[in-house]
């Protein structure tokens, strides 16, 4: 049985665990403040779900979801991710994050900064414009006609492949944004981020129900993307 492992157990975490029992995935769930933490969370996912380190999701998974706060990046364990496809939900908040000169001058993208820590791994970006309520309401079977779609953006051909059968088992199709350097299409401040996922745009993200949104949809919002200065 093909499992999920999770670096980062909070929302967009706690979502994606939620989603993998339910699609028949196993799940090893880890933080950073012990796996005694997350013992409610695994009970309530049942008995596919595990707690533990991040050391052990990081081992266990076929993939391996990192979702943590930006600034914390340099604490995923290496060793073993080596060779592994790792899924990056990250957005850089300078506001949470503080100021990372190379990110506020363009010279490279916050998964590019990933990719250079997990330099034997295969990262992927995913999951990172999308709020956490309508990530979960959103997911429908293949061939349902209002299936949503989510961008990608990756490196690595075999990895990004690997992403977009997870995002299908998950309940989504799946829009490749291109490699990583282009994932800033997808990140806060882009057409992509959020807002193709609300019912009402004028709305505030956390009281909308969400709508879904399409390939065709996502990819027109990819495209109009305009990086700020």
């Amino acid at each position: 049985m093909a499992t999920l492992g999770l670096i980062g157990s909070g929302y967009i975490g706690g979502t994606l665990a939620r989603l993998a029992v339910e699609a028949g995935l196993d799940v090893v769930l880890s933080n950073s403040r012990g796996p005694e933490t997350l013992a409610d969370l695994a009970a309530e996912l049942g008995a596919r779900a595990t707690a533990g380190t991040s050391e052990e999701a990081a081992a266990s998974g076929d993939w391996v979801v990192v979702t943590i706060p930006f600034k914390n990046y340099p604490q995923v364990p290496q060793a073993p991710l080596e060779g592994k496809t790792v899924i990056d939900t990250g957005n850089y908040y300078p506001q949470r994050d503080g100021r990372f000169a190379e990110l506020d001058s363009h010279a490279t993208t916050s998964s590019e900064l990933v990719q250079a820590h997990l330099d034997g791994s295969h990262v992927v970006k995913a999951f990172n414009n999308i709020y956490f309520e309508h990530l979960w309401s959103l997911a429908r079977p293949a061939g349902a006609p209002d299936r949503s779609a989510l961008s990608i953006a990756g490196d690595d051909a075999q990895a990004k492949a690997r992403t977009t059968a997870l995002l299908d088992t998950l309940g989504f199709d799946v829009v490749d944004a291109g490699p990583l350097s282009e994932g800033w299409r997808q990140e806060p401040g882009t057409p992509a981020y959020g807002s193709p996922y609300l019912k009402d745009p004028a709305a505030a993200l956390t009281a909308d129900p969400g709508a879904p949104a399409g390939v065709a949809e996502i990819r027109e919002a990819l495209a109009e993307a305009v990086r700020g200065s």
